[in-house]
């Protein structure tokens, strides 16, 4: 199992967190998601190494941005 976190640019409300959360659960390997507003740090737990690009583009099919992975 892994952990990786990202910052996530544009989140403004509580919407916008159900939808990185939900884009981001359903890429392949994802155990669980957690999503901060007040920081726009997104947790990602996965089974062994997650694919940062598919995290990256789920977050931006909810309309938003991956600053850097961290």
């Amino acid at each position: 199992m892994s952990t990786t976190t990202y910052i996530v640019k544009g989140m403004t409300c509580g919407h916008c967190v159900s939808s990185v959360t939900e884009e981001v659960g359903g890429v392949p390997g994802v155990t669980g998601v957690k999503v901060d507003l007040a920081t726009g740090l997104l947790t990602v737990d996965g089974e062994g190494s997650t694919d940062a690009a598919a995290i990256t583009a789920a977050v931006e099919e909810a309309g938003y941005e991956v600053v850097t992975p961290s």
